[in-house]
């Protein structure tokens, strides 16, 4: 069914969305999705395109009945209206229809699911932990950790956006699998990367998890996602994927260091110098 909806609704979107979303980042009347990044992503993004085309057909069927009653059975033509109250046939085609179009929707929404909650081999752990207001990142198998606070907008660098930029972030290798486990030590957070398909919460006193693996290099951008406080709307969140002997050299440059002396440089860019700003 998916090879014929998507293209379908991907020639709808590419005449009808002025702006699309682009890859890494929000973009001013971004529309659609981003552009997906990641495993997930892409079949998140094939889902919510089948799943539009299917409103879309049942918009289109609910609309075409309003207009043939409303032309068919209009008081002009049928000024004395019909006695008979029931229709059997129609009544049950109406009913099953839905339940189909609900089983159609389930399976690949149950299959995506149990997808994205699987970790199997992965080559990477990442931990995070969200405070108020800001992030705490690990690797427990290489001892490096370190904080990421949002850059604020007199200290932005050419380039950086505004509210996504932080003064530390996340390096991931591409094409590996990591792992991802969340906790918080306040209020309950959530870590979300739209172009990488990733949203979790992050419980205090719980530990969360699932996994990426990020299919292209460059820079993505996320956000907290949950109600947590007066700067929830301050908690970027910035990942790095670069090619996996360039992430080898990162790790051996930050091994050994704390959280208080951690200051990850970004490698697509060998000049950008980071600054640690005061929490918000």
């Amino acid at each position: 069914m998916s090879r014929i909806v998507v293209p379908i609704i991907s020639a709808f979107s590419a005449v009808t969305l002025a702006s699309p979303a682009l890859a890494d980042q929000p973009k001013p009347w971004g529309i659609w999705l981003q552009d997906a990044a990641s495993p997930t992503m892409h079949q998140i993004t094939t889902l919510n395109t089948v799943i539009t085309a299917i409103i879309l057909c049942v918009l289109a069927c609910v609309f075409a009945l309003l207009g043939y009653v409303c032309f068919r059975f209009r008081a002009s033509r049928h000024p004395v209206p019909a006695k008979w109250a029931h229709n059997t046939p129609l009544e049950v085609a109406w009913t099953l229809a839905p339940v189909l179009i609900l089983v159609v929707i389930a399976f690949p929404s149950f299959r995506l699911l149990y997808a994205m909650d699987r970790v199997k081999d992965a080559d990477l752990t990442l931990k995070i932990t969200g405070h108020q207001w800001y992030w705490s990142y690990s690797y427990p198998d290489q001892n490096v950790s370190f904080d990421a606070n949002m850059v604020q907008e007199d200290d932005l660098k050419p380039g950086e956006p505004r509210l996504l930029a932080t003064d530390n972030h996340i390096v991931l290798p591409v094409g590996a699998t990591v792992r991802i486990q969340t906790t918080a030590d306040d209020v309950i957070h959530s870590w979300s990367v739209p172009s990488l398909g990733v949203k979790i919460d992050a419980f205090p006193g719980r530990l969360n998890e699932t996994w990426v693996k990020v299919d292209k290099p460059g820079l993505y951008f996320g956000q907290c996602s949950q109600l947590c406080g007066i700067n929830h709307g301050f908690m970027p969140i910035e990942v790095e994927a670069v090619p996996k002997e360039q992430f080898a050299i990162w790790l051996q440059s930050q091994t050994g260091k704390t959280s208080q002396s951690a200051a990850p440089t970004k490698i697509v860019d060998a000049s950008h110098e980071n600054s640690r700003n005061d929490r918000p």
